[in-house]
């Protein structure tokens, strides 16, 4: 395979490092767009070509969602190219390790697949010179801040290849949208910016889609996908800012985690509205070390603060923590109700009606709202990704805001009057 012909872009791509290019004081490169459009090949030559311009005696990495992929994607496709220029090749399959030589100059590229959360060790510990990330918006962010870390010898920079997802994807936010910021040169290719395409090919990959599909993998766009499960939130104007005191009543609601994250709601009600105010949100994945009950209990006071809370409402699988609190003695404890589908059904009705309301400075329910989804299986329930703020939320509506709507009643023991209470 030979490189013939190449676009305005494919040809920045190829020398946005060099020393004449008016790119060259970047940091990172950044290519997204339309399936099919040549950005993931040239990349991959121009990322081994920087290498060796830059480096000898140097470890890169070469990461997609899966090494296969990676293979597949960036490695098979440039190996008869880097040939052809006159590199050597040596894979080492078992170690998902290509040696590149060039006369005397020898660098290292690994392997590496970036598929879940666990991934991120798997590169931990490594010193890169750089790092190639194909298929970004497909990895999970502690992988591919993980990859970013291990660029710590001078002179490192970052590249970036991916098809779109929905504009609340992390990459689009912290990358894209940040791209200035992080002294990223960033390309939008399209299926024009290939020239080995025929016309007739790309017509006939314009008639596979229509609809969202179309726009995200010909037109190269990030927008939504089908099936949000609040797709009515999807609108800033559907978040509130926070109301000043005083308030009514409080309540917190909780949907714990060690290795996954743990969400605590601080709900406030003024006027007969609900509103989030304030949380917590501990990602023990994000943050590298996990968190005690006892330290999510500090979490929980520092949210509540001086506010008396008329009850904390928690799944009720977090037994651990239930009776860590019931020990404490400083606030009341109820098990949630867990029906997931009727509670997004009960949810879904508080938020269109105004019965609770979201504050803006409650960000990472807002973010959760944006990525929470529908499993595209018969069960009719939303994946088990993005949905500890909203597991949360549905623990409030289901069991304090529907509490009175519904059979269900709260026993509370006054201990001054030896009596039981009923609500």
């Amino acid at each position: 395979m030979s490189i013939k012909l190449l676009s305005e872009k494919q040809l920045r791509v190829m020398n946005w490092w060099c020393e004449d290019s008016k790119d060259r004081g970047r940091d990172a490169v950044i290519c997204d767009g339309a399936v099919r459009s040549g950005k993931t090949f040239v990349m991959g030559i121009s990322f081994v070509l920087w290498a060796f311009y830059r480096f000898s005696d140097a470890s890169f990495a070469i990461c997609s969602k899966t090494i296969r992929s990676a293979r597949r994607n960036v490695v098979s496709p440039i190996l008869s190219v880097l040939k052809g220029l006159g590199f050597e090749v040596e894979d080492k399959i078992s170690s998902n390790l290509l040696v590149i030589s060039y006369g005397e100059m020898i660098n290292r590229f690994y392997l590496f697949g970036g598929k879940d959360e666990a991934s991120a060790s798997l590169i931990q510990g490594m010193t890169l010179s750089g790092v190639l990330l194909d298929e970004v918006a497909l990895m999970p962010r502690s992988f591919v801040e993980q990859a970013l870390a291990r660029c710590s010898v001078s002179g490192s920079k970052f590249w970036f290849n991916c098809n779109p997802e929905y504009p609340a994807h992390w990459f689009y936010q912290e990358w894209i949208k940040k791209r200035e910021e992080k002294n990223a040169l960033y390309l939008h290719f399209t299926m024009k910016d290939n020239p080995s395409l025929s016309k007739e090919t790309i017509k006939r990959y314009e008639r596979l889609y229509s609809g969202v599909f179309y726009r995200r993998f010909i037109k190269g766009e990030w927008i939504e996908l089908e099936g949000a499960v609040y797709p009515f939130m999807a609108s800033e104007d559907a978040f509130w800012d926070k109301p000043e005191p005083p308030f009514d009543d409080y309540a917190v609601s909780c949907d714990y985690g060690t290795v996954n994250p743990a969400s605590f709601g601080l709900w406030a009600k003024k006027d007969g509205v609900w509103y989030r105010i304030d949380e917590y949100y501990y990602d023990s994945r994000k943050e590298g070390a996990q968190r005690t009950d006892e330290e999510h209990y500090l979490g929980l006071k520092a949210l509540i603060g001086h506010r008396r809370v008329r009850c904390v409402v928690i799944d009720p699988s977090a037994a651990s923590f239930m009776e860590l609190i019931r020990r404490k003695g400083e606030f009341e404890v109820i098990p949630a109700k867990n029906s997931v589908t009727d509670g997004v059904r009960q949810v879904s009705t508080a938020l269109k009606d105004g019965s609770i309301r979201i504050c803006r400075n409650c960000t990472d329910s807002v973010r959760e709202f944006a990525l929470y989804r529908w499993a595209n299986t018969a069960d009719d329930v939303p994946i088990k990704e993005n949905d500890h703020a909203m597991d949360d939320i549905r623990y409030f509506v289901t069991t304090i805001l529907f509490s009175g709507k519904s059979d269900f009643f709260v026993v509370a023991a006054d201990r001054r009057k030896n009596c039981e209470t009923f609500f």
